[in-house]
């Protein structure tokens, strides 16, 4: 058994930031990660982050309220308003606070932190450094972690890495810790904590196709979802334009912030034959630019019927290589083109769970002590689509209010150590169902279940929707997880067993993949990324509304809650 004051589970740039948080009010964090900190996904955004900092030169006076306006538009109505203006306000403190840590932006002539155009603004707003934007803010955070690990007099932070939680332990309605395998040595042990923050990322892998890691499991979430805490909007998952063929490797926003074009089989920039996309061409937001694309396919202007063209070829040589060097360097090594004399096939693929642990604007769920921040959480401040460049905002916003408020939670609880009986009862209870997978007989293969789910999610609840294919996914879903119950293990080994940690990873993204389905049958509407084909108009009258969902007796059980408005009403979307 170990006790902290607070835990933070997940060591992204939102976890990472809410353990600095924690520390910054005089508190100590133990950071628990499944991975190295500096392996997280966070390390793969490419693009940049966005601030109102108006260090351009297009005549546009840019203001944190315009910013928060672009999302709530962008998300179809659906953020909540406080929270998306909170976070706006909030953004140039955090990009200048990361640049007086040390993270290498880009420049201008002038020395300014250099922005792109990005995520539906119209103009520059998102600050980038080169294509490896997440790389650098993940390597500054940690070094400031790392300081107040070893450089610290208290030292207010710990590690355990490659630690895997299985279990948050809510004694009373209070959080009081949580259950964690050892994932090199097998053992299961307690961790008992006056505070826990979830900073655990999205949960791409419940999609066949996907620009996340195979780290980014539903796990967190929906450990939290046995727990008792909803989780939230689930059924928006953004879809990226542009990811590379075959791979599904992430293609940079950036590209065509940057003024790359997206061209059919013809050499035709195709968006401007679609009314949605026509102003904004290729920088409208994401779930509009991805549909249009997925159309183009559909109406057989596909290259060779499978893809389009990411052409940067008028860029140049120097710009590609000054502001796109990552990029070129992945279309060479896994698509074999030059970006310089080539263009690249891309094609739409999941990238973004809008939803996640319900939340409020303190990040704080319906159990007190529990907090959760980044993609993991839903606050709402991406609602119905996210802008490109404000995942990265979200985490180190929400992860430094998440800190401070967790660690405002523990002032006068510290050593208290209030839960030790519950949580060791739950040790107990946990190497139990942990024993009986790792030994599981069953004559069902795991890898055969996951193929099968991350097929019926794509086919199911991808880009369009409809009732019957939904109801389809429903059933493969609550199928595969009968199927679950009797699957087999082939290794039995305590210590360094991936086996068990997919098999682990492929329970939860089951659980969490149902309420995605449940959510997307539920909402008889098209809201951002959510387009029903047969509801193809958005319903304010009946939908204007979160999506809420409870683990109740093994299933998702769905009800709704309000939108935060005030500030801006609904309006009909136009690009």
């Amino acid at each position: 058994m170990q006790y902290t004051e607070v835990l933070v589970v997940g060591a992204g740039l939102a976890g990472l930031r809410a353990a600095i948080g924690v520390n910054e009010r005089n508190h100590k964090a133990l950071v628990l990660s499944k991975v190295h900190p500096l392996r997280s996904h966070s390390i793969a955004a490419q693009g940049g982050v966005n601030a109102a900092l108006g260090n351009h030169h297009r005549g546009v006076t840019d203001t944190p309220l315009k910013h928060a306006f672009d999302t709530v538009k962008g998300s179809d109505y659906l953020a909540d308003q406080d929270a998306a203006i909170l976070m706006c306000e909030e953004a140039p403190k955090r990009i200048y606070e990361l640049e007086r840590w040390g993270c290498p932006f880009s420049r201008t002539v002038d020395g300014k932190i250099a922005q792109r155009p990005f995520g539906g603004a119209g103009f520059p707003r998102t600050a980038y450094a080169v294509d490896r934007t997440g790389h650098v803010m993940l390597h500054t955070l940690y070094e400031q972690a790392v300081r107040f690990e070893e450089y610290s007099e208290r030292q207010e932070m710990g590690f355990l890495d490659e630690w895997l939680v299985t279990r948050l332990v809510v004694d009373a309605g209070v959080c009081c810790g949580v259950v964690a395998v050892n994932l090199l040595t097998g053992e299961v042990e307690g961790i008992t904590a006056e505070a826990v923050i979830f900073g655990t990322g999205g949960s791409g892998r419940m999609y066949a196709q996907s620009t996340n890691a195979l780290i980014n499991s539903a796990h967190g979430m929906a450990v939290a979802y046995w727990a008792g805490v909803p989780l939230k909007d689930m059924e928006f998952i953004q879809f990226h334009p542009t990811t590379l063929w075959g791979t599904n490797i992430l293609m940079t926003e950036g590209c065509r912030g940057e003024g790359g074009f997206l061209t059919n089989s013809e050499g035709k920039r195709f968006l401007a034959d679609y009314p949605d996309s026509q102003k904004a061409m290729e920088v409208a937001p994401r779930d509009i630019t991805a549909r249009n694309m997925t159309r183009e396919i559909l109406a057989g202007r596909g290259v060779k019927g499978k893809y389009l063209n990411l052409d940067l070829r008028h860029l140049g040589a120097d710009k590609i290589n000054a502001r796109l060097p990552g990029i070129r360097e992945i279309a060479m090594s896994f698509a074999g083109v030059d970006p310089i004399v080539d263009p690249i096939p891309v094609i739409p693929a999941q990238h973004y769970t809008m939803g996640g642990i319900s939340t409020n604007i303190h990040c704080e769920t319906e159990v007190k002590g529990f907090y959760a921040a980044g993609e993991a959480a839903c606050v709402s401040v991406h609602g119905g689509n996210r802008l490109g460049g404000n995942s990265l905002l979200d985490t180190v916003v929400f992860g430094a209010i998440a800190g401070w408020k967790a660690a405002d939670f523990v002032d006068g609880k510290a050593a208290m150590k209030q839960g030790m009986k519950a949580v060791e009862a739950a040790v107990e209870e946990e190497r139990k169902v942990l024993d009986a997978l790792r030994n599981a007989a069953g004559t069902e293969d795991p890898a055969a279940i996951r193929d099968e789910l991350g097929q019926a999610m794509q086919e199911g609840v991808g880009i369009f929707r409809d009732k019957e294919k939904i109801q389809k996914a429903l059933g493969t879903v609550l199928a595969l997880k009968g199927r679950f119950q009797d699957v087999k293990a082939t290794y039995r080994g305590r210590g360094m067993n991936p086996e068990l940690t997919n098999n682990l990873e492929l329970r939860a993204n089951l659980d969490v993949a149902e309420v995605v389905v449940r959510g997307a049958l539920g909402r008889e509407e098209s809201r951002g990324s959510h387009f029903r084909v047969d509801f193809p108009q958005r319903d304010d009258a009946r939908f204007l509304q979160h999506t809420v969902a409870r683990h109740v007796d093994g299933e998702g059980k769905i009800s709704f809650s309000p939108v935060a408005l005030g500030t801006w009403e609904p309006k009909e979307r136009k690009y």
